[in-house]
């Protein structure tokens, strides 16, 4: 798959691809992540490719021009390269949120151009054209769209195969089911005497059907507690078993 990222930083997508076990999938080649400075694309002697807002108000704001060449020399060389058409996703505070299962859809398809606003954003003449879809972090505010697009490009480079050195661990991940992970544990066994300074026992019992159910419960408890929406969600989806069910009605007679 294929990432052509347009950005004023392209510097800051260079560590990204050399650290922590995402790289895997930028050296194994199972993602090409091609960059595109849009500085690269203005037509002035000062590289320039914003200018003042029409209407008056505070920022600037990026021209459509830049933009638009960096979009055909990144379609030019994808069809040089051989590669898809792939869709034009911008980062923007009026996008949709970016969920696990939009990550999951990404990381199976053939990748996609990321568009890295930068200043009161960009013309909004470039987003009718050309954008296919507006994406989110969530309801704050960030200096421009390379966070958001590093955030997705770890999200998607995680689920290829041979990534993770082990296959099951995204399938465990929050989200990946519709609801938050369980709590985890490693050694040593005890931190000290009180309760909460051990394993849970269920984790320590070795009987997988135990350690399954502990689990399960752990996630629809915590869920439950911070995340209520999730559980309405999965209900309407019907992703929750008769048991997950039975177990939920437990946790509102103890008004949790």
């Amino acid at each position: 798959m294929r990432f052509d990222v347009l950005t004023l930083f392209p510097e800051l997508f260079t560590p990204f691809q050399t650290v922590g076990v995402t790289r895997r999938a930028f050296e194994g080649g199972r993602i090409d992540l091609r960059l595109w400075p849009l500085r690269d694309f203005a037509d002035n002697a000062y590289r320039r490719v914003d200018d003042r807002p029409y209407g008056g108000g505070p920022g600037m704001v990026m021209l459509v021009e830049p933009l638009e060449r960096a979009l055909a020399a990144a379609r030019e060389a994808q069809v040089q390269a051989g590669a898809a058409h792939t869709p034009v996703l911008l980062f923007s505070p009026a996008g949709v949120p970016l969920t696990q299962g939009r990550a999951e859809a990404l990381a199976g398809s053939a990748g996609a151009v990321l568009v890295c606003g930068r200043y009161e954003g960009i013309d909004q003449r470039f987003i009718d054209r050309h954008v296919d879809e507006e994406l989110s972090l969530g309801d704050f505010v960030l200096s421009g769209g390379e966070i958001p697009a590093l955030a997705l490009l770890d999200a998607v480079a995680r689920l290829q195969p041979g990534v993770l050195n082990d296959q099951a661990s995204h399938q465990q991940d929050s989200f990946s089911d519709g609801l938050l992970d369980c709590p985890h544990y490693s050694r040593p066994e005890r931190l000290g005497e009180g309760v909460a300074d051990g394993v849970p026992a269920a984790l320590m019992s070795g009987h997988h059907a135990e350690i399954a159910r502990w689990r399960r419960e752990r996630q629809l408890e915590l869920t439950a507690r911070r995340r209520p929406e999730l559980i309405a969600a999965a209900r309407g989806q019907g992703r929750l078993s008769a048991a997950d069910e039975r177990y939920l009605r437990t946790l509102d007679l103890l008004g949790l």
